[in-house]
């Protein structure tokens, strides 16, 4: 289920929202004034693996071993 980020354009405030269907964005009410006017916002999402950085070369795959 993603995470969705809005922007209310009442009295805009800006909050996050899970989501279980792409459909349900538009039953998505601000928490503050329980307006609809929102704004969905354009969202980057971060990735973490697991293990050592990568070295001075950038790689991203272990080196040998």
């Amino acid at each position: 289920m993603p995470i969705y980020e809005f922007e209310c354009l009442e009295c805009g405030v800006e909050f996050e929202k899970l989501v279980r269907k792409a459909g349900a964005v538009s039953e998505v009410a601000c928490p503050v004034c329980d307006s609809r006017r929102i704004d969905e916002k354009i969202s980057t999402f971060a990735s973490f693996v697991k293990g050592s950085s990568a070295g001075p070369s950038g790689a991203c795959a272990p080196s040998g071993g």
